[in-house]
């Protein structure tokens, strides 16, 4: 199944955009899932069909689903103090009847998440298109299930589970209770969970779609989103050019359409993929006519894999370098910092946290430069964990 994910600055349209791409996929004969994060229906405005917290046959191969965010987050805490009965009554903790649970920040996000994962699993689709939030939300969103991860990862490694039988011994020793069992259970439960979302996005089937008006702003929010969607691999299919007006639009349009023909060219130029530019209909779409008339570009074949790749250069330099495809970074906002089998990685308002390869530990970072778009960090082998040539 191939997934879409599509994304742009807030108020560029991307949700319309994503209606307008599942709905051409569809007539197509392409069996379309359209999942939306959007608080109001503005699929379902454009569409004309309303969506909500259960699927919606829109057409005979189109279904578009706006998952609710409050069911999910009631009923995961209900989970949660069904697990926890025992805790809780032994803290005298009241628990929370269902009607009077709202949703925390975060809910929204991870609800999404489940909602992903669950179309995927389901392969009941041939096309997964993601109506995610603006750029910014839905870089910290794509950022989520790796990060979740690796907090739990520290928090309760797994490994610790292997002496279940022993805990009572060492609560014993150490004087203070251990970890109870249903917390380990719940967070393998929970690493499940993110673990087949992470296998969605690094799916070669999964691309991000950008949606921007041409402008400084929409160019401003176009680099800046391919500089995270790249320090997350995740690899950009197409840039969507939206409202683009017309060249005959008139002399009181004059600096608008200048600052339109230099994003354009600037974007046509640039590395982050196609650019395919959707005309201004001069209302705001409604409807599958107002869609069909939008000519959303099709859903091309998927992109190569962002790769990040070793060249040994021990031979010729004495070094192994890593190469970090990141197109559009600047070098004073890049920084490197080592953290045991770990390299942190800055690079603008953006931050990850990845694992060495297991050449790479053993180890020294020598330097780091930006060349054509893509960081290149060199490692010199590190004698006394090394191997020595006999």
């Amino acid at each position: 199944m191939r997934t879409l994910l599509i994304t742009g600055p807030g108020g560029s349209g991307r949700t319309t955009l994503a209606a307008a791409t599942a709905l051409a996929a569809a007539r197509e004969g392409t069996r379309t899932l359209l999942l939306s994060a959007d608080r109001t229906d503005t699929p379902g405005a454009a569409l004309g069909t309303p969506t909500g917290p259960a699927p919606t046959r829109v057409t005979d191969t189109l279904t578009a689903w706006r998952p609710d965010p409050t069911a999910g987050f009631r009923d995961d805490l209900t989970g949660f103090q069904d697990r926890a009965a025992t805790v809780l009554d032994l803290l005298g903790a009241s628990r929370l009847d269902p009607e009077e649970v709202t949703p925390l920040p975060g809910a929204e996000e991870l609800t999404l998440l489940r909602a992903l994962r669950d179309a995927a699993l389901a392969e009941t689709h041939d096309l997964l298109v993601v109506d995610l939030p603006p750029a910014p939300q839905a870089l910290a969103l794509l950022a989520l299930p790796e990060e979740l991860r690796r907090y739990l990862r520290r928090l309760l490694p797994p490994e610790r589970q292997a002496a279940r039988a022993l805990r009572p011994v060492l609560g014993r020793l150490a004087g203070v209770p251990m970890p109870a069992d249903w917390l380990y259970d719940t967070a393998a439960r929970w690493d499940t969970e993110l673990a087949a979302v992470e296998a969605v996005l690094a799916d070669r089937h999964t691309a991000v779609r950008l949606v921007a008006e041409p402008g400084p702003a929409g160019a401003d929010a176009l680099r800046t989103a391919a500089l995270g969607l790249a320090l997350r691999a995740l690899p950009v299919e197409s840039v969507v050019a939206n409202r683009v007006l017309p060249e005959d639009a008139g002399t009181w349009l004059a600096g608008p359409l200048a600052q339109q023909r230099k994003a354009l060219q600037e974007w046509h130029a640039g590395p982050a993929g196609p650019v395919h530019e959707v005309a201004h209909l001069g209302r705001d779409p409604r409807g599958t006519d107002d869609l069909t008339a939008l000519a959303a570009p099709g859903v091309n074949p998927a992109p190569a894999p962002v790769e990040w790749t070793l060249t040994d250069r021990i031979a010729e330099d004495g070094v192994l370098v890593w190469h970090l495809p990141l197109p559009g970074a600047i070098r004073d906002e890049l920084d490197l910092v080592r953290r045991g089998d770990e390299l942190v990685v800055t690079a603008g308002p953006f931050r990850r946290i990845v694992a060495l390869p297991s050449a790479l530990r053993r180890c020294t970072v020598e330097g780091a430069a930006l060349r054509d778009g893509e960081l290149r960090v060199r490692c010199a082998p590190d004698p006394a964990l090394w191997p020595r040539e006999r």
